[in-house]
């Protein structure tokens, strides 16, 4: 992995951290599960990110992705 990405997996997992677990007591594990996945999904879905010109993770990820099919056809 690059130093690159690892900056983006940084900044995703003090995202998670202060927005989402250091706010909660989780009941269970599965409780957790839970809760992250719903914040997950939300950030990438849902929530505009500055480093991707206020799209989301999901648009971005997409768009490249057609892409890059519309190159290999």
């Amino acid at each position: 992995m690059t130093d690159h990405a690892n900056v983006f997996i940084e900044r995703l997992w003090r995202t998670v951290k202060y927005e989402e677990v250091y706010l909660k007591a989780y009941e269970s594990l599965s409780d957790a599960r839970a809760q992250l996945k719903v914040f997950l999904d939300r950030y990438n879905d849902f929530r505009p990110h500055q480093a991707l010109t206020n799209c989301t993770p999901d648009a971005v990820y997409f768009a490249a992705l057609a892409q890059r099919q519309r190159k290999a056809a």
